[in-house]
This record gives C-alpha cells, structure tokens and sequence, in this order.
C-alpha cells in the first residue's frame, strides 16, 4: 500500500510514539536560567501590516551589551554542555585521528609545473607547492599558510593563481571571515612578497598575457556586493583603473580568464540571469565587448576553444544546452546547437580539450560524465558501479591530452581521484583518501529509496549505515538536506560521519526540491511561490524513515545550515513532533526582514530565488514559513544553534534573535543552546583540525539527547 493512503495510520502510530518518549535527554529546566535579552519592541511596518522585533536590537555589532548576550550565550551553553566535555574531547580525537596528517594532493600539470598542496605533521593549514617539469625535480613551496597564519584566531588564504610565465604568484588573504580578502603578490623567483597590495576584494585575480596586468573583483564595503572590476599593473604603487561598475544592485559581478588562456571575461549574474564580456588577453587595456545583453531568465556561461565559444545556456532549454559560436558573432541568433536540450537530464557544465569535449550531467539524481570526440570515436559515458556516488570532472588545465581526471566517492568509498584515458577507456587510481585506523567499506551499506510527497513527487533519498543493524524502528538517524540555490547534495564520504555509523546511526541526506538533483524543474519546484516544498518535502523523507521502520520520531534528528538552516527553521515550527533534536548551522531564519534590508549583504542579489517582500504577494508568501516570524507557544525539539561574529552571508543577529524568542514561547524543557564562533563567520573556524571542535559538540549533543556516554 501506498505511504500516502495511510496517512491516519502513520499519524496514529507517530502519536503513540510521541507520547511515550524517553525522558534521556537533559532538560533545560535542570540548569540555571538561560540568557534572555531585554525586549525592545521595533515596529517593522510594510503593505499596512506591522510586525514587532523584540530584539531587532540585537543587529548592533559593536555594541558591548550584543557582545555580553552572546558571550553569555557560550556560557550558558558551556553548563549545559558541561558533562558531555570529556565525550567532545575524545570525539574530537576520534575525528581528527581519522584524518592523514602529513597527507598531500594529487598534483596537476599547468604550464609546464606540477601543482599540489601537502599537509605537515600538526598543521592546521596547506603548505602550497609545484615543481618543475617532473614530479622528481625540486619541491618549490610557494606558500607555506601555517607560517602565514602565526598569530591569527582566522587566516584563510583563497584563489592563489601563477602569471602566464610562471613568475608571480597572486593571492587573497583573509583574517576576519567577513570573505574580505587583500590581494598580495609573491615574486616566486626572488621569494619577495611585492609592496602591490588590493584590500576588499574576492581573493582572486585574473592575470592578462603581459605578466604584469591583472583584473580583480572589489566589493561593496557595506552590502558585501561584488560589483566592480579594477585593473592593476604590477609597480605602479597601488594605482588601479576602474574597468567596470555593476550598477545594477540585483546583480553581482566577477572576472576570470579562458582556459585557453586566450581571452579575459567579466561575468555578471543574479539568479535568472547572466552577462559575459570579453577581451583579448594579449590587450589588457583594450575594452571588454559584450557577448551576449542581459536579458531576464537568459542564463549563459562561455569558454573558448579554437575558433569558436562554447556556451553553456537555458535559452530555450530548461535543462541547458550546449552551443557554440564564431569569435565574430557571439549575440545569441548566431549560437548554434552542439547537444540539444533534454527533458531527462540536467547539462551541469563541461571542458574542451584539443580531441574530447567532456560534459557533466545529472540524470534521475546521480552524476554522469559524457565523453565526445571532436572527429573519430563514438562518444560515451563513463560507467560507476554504486548505487549512489559522487562523480566530477577534477583539475585539467591542459588542453592537449587525452587523460581526464576525475573525483569519484560515495558513501561507503572515501573520496578518489582517477586518470581516464578517453582513448582507451581505461582509468587508474591515483589516491584513495585514507582513513587512519582502518576503514572497510564492506562493512557499511548504502542505499538510495524514493519518497512518496504529499503531492505525488517521488523524493530520492540516500542513506548509509553500518550493516547487522535491525530495522526495528529503533535505530538514531541523522536526516541532513540544504534544499536552496539549485545545489545539489550529492552522496559523498564522509571519515567524520564513521563516528555515527559505528554507533549504530542511520545517516541520510534528503534530496528535496530546491535543489537540482532531478532536474532544473526540481529547483524551480523549490523557489520562490513554491519554496514551501522544500520544508513538505524534508517532512515527508521524516516519515518515511518512521513508516519503514528505520526509525522512531525519539531517534530522529534534523541537520542543515544557512538557507538549510531556514528548512531546520521552518519544520521546527511546521513538525516539531517527528523530530528528537534539531542542529541548525548559521541559519538563515529572519527572512522578511532581512530581504526588506538592501543594505544586508547578499539581498539585493536573491529576489529571484525568495521573492522581493516589496511585493505583497512575495511579502505574504515569505511571512508564511519565515521561522522567526513563526514561533509560536507549542513544544519544541531539543536544539543546537550555531552561529559566527562575523559571518556575511548570514548576520549572527538572525539567529540570535531566534533563539531568544523560542525561549520566549516554547513550552517545553528541551535544551535549547547556541554556539557562537565570537572570531569566524560562515564557514566556521579556519584551519585544518579547529573546525572539528564544533563537528564534536554537535554529536555529543545528539548522544547526550539519547543517552550514549561513549
């Protein structure tokens, strides 16, 4: 019988289950009282509807009372969490020992040096390398980041990109994690880092064929807005020339180079639409031309081999086609078809070489790469035997070779990196990521199931567990999905998820609609005025597992971060009865009113993906499912909130705001503690190991609910 046509069953049994919960997990009421932030109501008015934030307040950074709450918030979360210290610290170890220390990357060739970086005994960050010519000749270290990051709390060096000739060495460095970085250039035949230095900018640079000129993205120092385009010639003292101003505030800009190295291009994009300019990289100071003009839900991507631009674009083609056009003509009725659109596969990218174009794509939620001879050979796919996996085209910057590197992993098989010979169809593994202390992936199975929703859309689902385990209904699951963007959540390893399984966890990620892994419908399925499925989607995948007998709404736990973060929100207030705990990374949770905010970083740019409130019926629509907004006096699970000082893609007010008002209405005594990172933002502590601290809080969190002590 169908899931869907015993609705009344499942509620009846779900109920039973609820009303004879486990009293394992600590309540908050054994402990001293939580923080609670004065109230200062703040009218937010808008369409003739006021709300009142309470702790609008909280936005000011800089004030000393924002500072202690949040100090007190750690505190508060230090006593709670207080028994469970000796569990994090051996959970820490057992993460972090799983981990290769002295590991290091497969390298590439790139113009004549072979690229890698390595990891030394004890460090938190990447020594970066490349030798010349043969992988025999002497290591040249062109960064080594842990001597860099000596007395920085955050240090996080990004897009570290070597002239045309080999000589300098462009980087972005950034100490704060606001995603701020100052360029600086390294001579690496002399070793001197160069007095040019770029601060708030991407991190990278585009270098023209002159070896002296590069192009860089600065950003707006309020909203974080990428939206200009500078040129800067090495020696001039700082002096850099404007090339490009994004007016529009919707969109974002950024610059790059072809991977023949022939042109320079300027990209403009927001979500339904994109903008590429181009210039002779031969002519840095000539003007960038425009490819193709904007136009509302055009979307195109190019690159550049031979005579031709190849263009990745949704004109016409939901799923996105490949095309091409002369150097002459690039406005969009000279593009001409390469492969068609199709209504079963998703055409996710590609890469020329001088005999092959390999092109991405996802069909029915797994990853396939097609390889296509320009002239000879049939073209193919490359096979994977798993049920669920992970496969992408890796690093190839040469043109001409006939070797294709490849990642693939999945579940049960850690991360591997291939060469595939596109003539012979043969492939040779290069490293299989290890796992210190042994890992057999025969012991653990994985396994992907499709969901029956509400609506009738079936839901895949990938899980993986470790194999004698009784589907009982008794088993603690870990239920993790992002849902937003079109990002897919592909079904990867993970050494730090082995801590679950071998205590008997069942983890699975929810493939729900918002992201892309059936299709581009799937995404627009999870937008906008159809945002909601994400949340009904995440829900149902819950019961599901409850149906089949994985496991029971006491053994259930929900994870996701930042727009994730907005889905653990959102079915918190929605279905907080099938859920035993909620972790809830940077989430994104005040949703109206920060998309009434231009000012806020990111804003302006995401109208198309949540809707602009300035419209009521977008308004209406958000303040719907906004999880602030819906609090409201029910029970709650047990919950974990994460959050960092400085984050800019989610301000930490967001969810320190929600966190005091579920104290405010909540009436019930399950934990509810937040973890702020008072010295990082988004993307947690910088480093190699560090990150791992709040990875081992989350799960003695989970155990401490359930009672495991080891």
């Amino acid at each position: 019988m169908s899931r869907v046509l015993n609705l009344a069953l499942l509620s009846a049994i779900v109920f039973s289950m609820i009303s004879c919960q486990p009293e394992s997990g600590k309540k908050q009421s054994q402990y001293s009282d939580p923080p609670h932030p004065e109230k200062r109501p703040y009218e937010l008015t808008e369409h003739g509807d006021t709300r009142v934030d309470n702790y609008y307040w909280l936005n000011q950074r800089e004030n000393p009372e924002v500072i202690e709450y949040l100090e007190a918030e750690n505190a508060y979360l230090d006593e709670l969490m207080a028994d469970t210290k000796d569990m994090q610290e051996d959970l820490y170890n057992e993460i972090v020992g799983r981990i290769k220390q002295d590991d290091e990357s497969v390298p590439y060739l790139d113009n004549g040096y072979y690229y890698y970086t390595r990891f030394e005994e004890g460090g938190e960050y990447p020594v970066i390398c490349r030798k010349k010519g043969n992988l025999e000749a002497d290591e040249e270290v062109m960064l080594n980041v842990n001597e860099m990051a000596k007395g920085y709390s955050y240090f996080q060096v990004s897009s570290a990109t070597v002239s045309p000739d080999n000589r300098y060495l462009a980087y972005g460095v950034d100490t704060v994690s606001r995603r701020k970085y100052t360029i600086y250039i390294k001579d690496l035949v002399t070793g001197n880092i160069l007095p040019d230095k770029v601060p708030e900018t991407t991190g990278g640079v585009a270098w023209a064929n002159d070896n002296k000129t590069f192009f860089f993205t600065r950003k707006n120092s309020v909203t974080l807005r990428s939206e200009k385009i500078f040129r800067y010639e090495l020696g001039t003292g700082g002096s850099d020339k404007l090339v490009f101003f994004e007016e529009d505030e919707t969109f974002s800009t950024r610059v790059s180079r072809s991977k023949s190295g022939k042109f320079l291009f300027i990209s403009s994009g927001s979500t339904l639409s994109t903008e590429f300019r181009y210039l002779n990289a031969d002519d840095p100071r000539g003007d960038f031309m425009v490819f193709q003009t904007r136009e509302k839900d055009l979307e195109y991507s190019i690159d550049h081999f031979e005579d031709h631009f190849y263009i990745r674009t949704n004109l016409n083609a939901s799923n996105f086609k490949l095309m091409k056009t002369s150097l002459e003509a690039t406005g969009k009725n000279n593009w001409i078809d390469v492969i068609p659109h199709r209504e079963d596969v998703l055409l996710r990218g590609f890469t020329l070489f001088n005999q092959f174009l390999v092109v991405q794509e996802t069909q029915n939620a797994l990853p396939a790469i097609r390889i296509i001879p320009h002239q000879g050979q049939e073209e193919h796919y490359i096979s994977f035997d798993e049920e669920a996996f992970t496969a992408r085209v890796s690093t190839n910057r040469e043109f001409d070779t006939n070797i294709l590197r490849i990642s693939y992993s999945s579940m049960t098989t850690p991360n591997s990196t291939y060469d595939y010979d596109m003539d012979s169809r043969q492939r040779e593994l290069l490293k299989m990521d290890e796992v210190v202390g042994g890992f057999n992936p025969a012991d653990y199975y994985s396994e992907r199931k499709f969901v029956d929703a509400a609506d009738g859309v079936q839901i895949p689902i990938s899980m993986v567990y470790k194999k004698g385990i009784e589907m009982d209904g008794g088993n603690p699951t870990l239920l993790y999905a992002y849902g937003s963007y079109g990002s897919s959540m592909s079904p990867g390893f993970s050494s730090v998820r082995i801590s679950l399984l071998d205590r008997g966890f069942i983890y699975v990620i929810a493939h729900v609609r918002g992201g892309q892994e059936m299709g581009r419908h799937w995404y627009e399925d999870g937008k906008l005025l159809k945002k909601k499925n994400t949340f009904t989607d995440f829900n149902d995948c819950a019961e599901y597992l409850i149906y089949e007998g994985y496991t029971k709404p006491e053994f259930l736990f929900a994870k996701g971060g930042s727009a994730g973060g907005l889905l653990m929100g959102a079915i918190a207030n929605m279905r907080p009865d099938l859920y035993k705990g909620i972790i809830a990374n940077v989430p994104w949770v005040d949703v109206v009113t920060t998309m009434l905010d231009a000012s806020i970083p990111l804003t302006t740019s995401e109208y198309d993906e949540w809707g602009n409130p300035a419209d009521k019926e977008y308004y209406d629509y958000l303040l719907s499912y906004s999880p602030y907004d819906n609090v409201v006096e029910q029970d709650y699970p047990a919950m974990l909130v994460t959050t960092g000082l400085h984050d800019s893609q989610v301000q930490y007010f967001e969810p320190a705001k929600w966190v005091a008002k579920l104290r405010d209405l909540k009436t019930d005594n399950n934990i509810l503690i937040m973890h702020v990172n008072m010295e990082a933002g988004h993307g947690g502590a910088s480093g190699r190991f560090k990150r791992y601290r709040v990875t081992a809080l989350e799960y003695a969190f989970i155990f401490d609910q359930l009672g495991i002590t080891e």
